[in-house]
Parts: C-alpha cells; sequence; structure tokens
C-alpha cells in the first residue's frame, strides 16, 4: 500500500495540485467518482454491466481510491491500519453464523 500511495501522492505534486487538493474538494471528488462508477450499472444487470463497461468500471474505482489515498494523506490517517480496525469491528458486529 505504501508504494501505492507514495505513487499517487508524487503524481500529484509533480504537477503542484497538492495545494489545490483541500478535504472537502477530495470529499467531493470521491462522491462524484463514485457516481461516474455507478452509472456504469445504471439499467444493466451486473453482469451486464461488467461484459459492457468492464475497462471504464476498474478505470472508475482507480480514480475512487486514487481521491480517497490523497484525502487519507491530508488527513493523516493511516488508511491501511483503519481498514483493519474496521473488519476487526464489522468482524464483531457481523460475526459468522455456524451451520451456514
Amino acid at each position: 500500500m505504501q508504494n501505492l500511495k507514495n505513487e499517487i501522492l508524487k503524481f500529484r505534486d509533480d504537477r503542484g495540485w497538492n495545494h489545490d487538493h483541500r478535504e472537502k474538494d477530495l470529499a467531493i471528488s470521491i462522491v462524484l467518482e463514485a457516481s461516474e462508477l455507478l452509472e456504469n450499472f445504471q439499467w444493466k444487470s451486473s453482469e451486464e454491466a461488467a461484459a459492457d463497461t468492464r475497462q471504464n468500471i476498474k478505470e472508475e474505482m482507480a480514480d475512487v481510491l486514487i481521491y480517497l489515498v490523497q484525502l487519507a494523506d491530508s488527513l493523516d490517517v493511516d488508511l491501511e491500519d483503519e481498514v483493519y480496525k474496521k473488519l476487526e469491528k464489522n468482524n464483531i458486529k457481523y460475526p459468522v453464523k455456524q451451520g451456514s
């Protein structure tokens, strides 16, 4: 994850965008990119969307992650650590049912 984060931040910094990317704007961008991802599925089954727009789906997923990594960096959040903590919390909240 650290290598990916470094590449994303280098791309941003090489273009001088680090001063323009404020937390509010990054959060808005995450939602906008997630909406673009969702648009691939509108009026289609999941299977149709995956078959028809797979490349665009992958690119929109990448856009969401890119903005999320930048937001985490800006807020000094260890995203990988927070994901593990959230999985642990969800594991307690939603335990595996025995016999299913």
